[in-house]
């Protein structure tokens, strides 16, 4: 018996393809941001450095409660969009049949680093609590965690995020080779950062990493063309990893 023409022709079921990379990184990057930002714009002055004096730390910390409270808000936040980010890259490049150790070392770098900055986000928020009788030690004390966890700890993370992102897209052609290659770059300054545990004059790589890490992944996620669908039409012209 023949088919009736007028029938509807099935498509061919898709796997959902996930958040957008781009939107990800927008936000924690933004948040980011924002946990710098706000304590300048509302007390005039950044949030104290572990390794200004105990006085001057206990005196910022406990003068400004509420603002100590948005800072860890903000930070936390911050860390859920990257550990999803981290998920999206590894998925999107195995969709390519990526089968290296890079992906799996970005996932691990992306997913260590969303932890460490919202272990720091929490520990911010624990510093902005009104509890009586903090003794100056104590409030330095958790300082130095929030530097730990979401400064070396939390950059070099994120630089393994960006190597595992970046040698892939080097090696397979995926993005514009000036991309990858300004993320090796990145991925050593944030690696490097880890010598700022044992002396203070390389905190400068911290901010930088930070920073210009995420804004990395603003780029990567927008310039890596998304994969197929099996079945489905190219939309955009893509490299067959497994015939590199």
């Amino acid at each position: 018996m023949s088919e009736n023409p007028t029938d509807p022709v099935p498509r061919p079921r898709t796997r959902p393809r996930g958040p957008s990379p781009v939107v990800l990184a927008v936000v924690a990057l933004a948040l980011t941001l924002a946990a710098v930002l706000v304590p300048v714009a509302v007390a005039g002055a950044p949030f104290p450095s572990p390794f200004l004096s105990t006085a001057s730390v206990a005196a910022y910390l406990t003068g400004h409660r509420e603002l100590i409270v948005v800072i860890g808000f903000l930070t936390f936040g911050a860390s859920v969009p990257l550990g999803i980010y981290a998920a999206t890259i590894y998925a999107e490049l195995q969709r390519r049949g990526v089968r290296v150790p890079g992906p799996g070392i970005a996932y691990f770098g992306g997913i260590a680093a969303s932890v460490l900055l919202g272990v720091a986000g929490l520990l911010t928020w624990v510093l902005g609590q009104p509890v009586a009788g903090q003794a100056p030690a104590t409030l330095h004390t958790l300082l130095y965690a929030v530097y730990a966890t979401g400064g070396p700890g939390f950059v070099v993370a994120l630089g393994l995020l960006l190597a595992g992102s970046a040698v892939p897209a080097l090696v397979r052609r995926l993005t514009p080779r000036w991309l990858a290659w300004a993320g090796l770059v990145l991925a050593g300054l944030c690696e490097l950062s880890y010598f700022a545990l044992l002396t203070q004059g390389l905190a400068f790589l911290l901010p930088a990493g930070r920073f210009l890490g995420l804004a990395w992944l603003v780029v990567f996620g927008y310039l890596l063309p998304r994969a197929p669908r099996p079945g489905g039409r190219r939309t955009r012209e893509v490299v067959d990893v497994r015939d590199a």
